[in-house]
């Protein structure tokens, strides 16, 4: 199989927030409790860091599971900003620094499991 194939799971998640962050504000009211947006966004961000890491899994050796582990924490964290930039630009939407942080945790949470996982087997 060809590497960039594995690469088709990230796209569609990257797709799907972009899609989901260009709607207004008013696209889909959220349940009331506090920091459910929150949990949303660890949960995008962590399929985006889990995805990203199904990608580079041929090419993940032993001896650089951290470089990779730092590479996928900062790319979703960039997306995040990105998107949230991007945001600040839709009508009844705003950026928001917690949001990121919220992406940046989910992602960590998949990583810091990977790397979990992989000294154990």
């Amino acid at each position: 199989m060809k590497i960039y194939v594995r690469f088709i799971p990230m796209v569609s998640i990257m797709g799907i927030i972009f899609f989901l962050s260009h709607q207004p504000g008013d696209f889909a009211p959220l349940p009331p409790f506090i920091g459910f947006d929150k949990l949303l966004h660890v949960i995008a961000y962590s399929s985006l860091a889990g995805t990203f890491l199904y990608g580079l899994h041929p090419v993940i050796k032993s001896s650089n599971r951290s470089v990779a582990a730092i590479v996928v924490v900062l790319f979703c964290t960039l997306y995040g900003i990105s998107d949230e930039y991007h945001q600040s630009f839709i009508p009844g939407r705003f950026d928001s620094v917690w949001d990121v942080l919220a992406d940046g945790l989910g992602a960590l949470l998949v990583v810091g499991w990977w790397l979990k996982r992989k000294e154990k087997g």
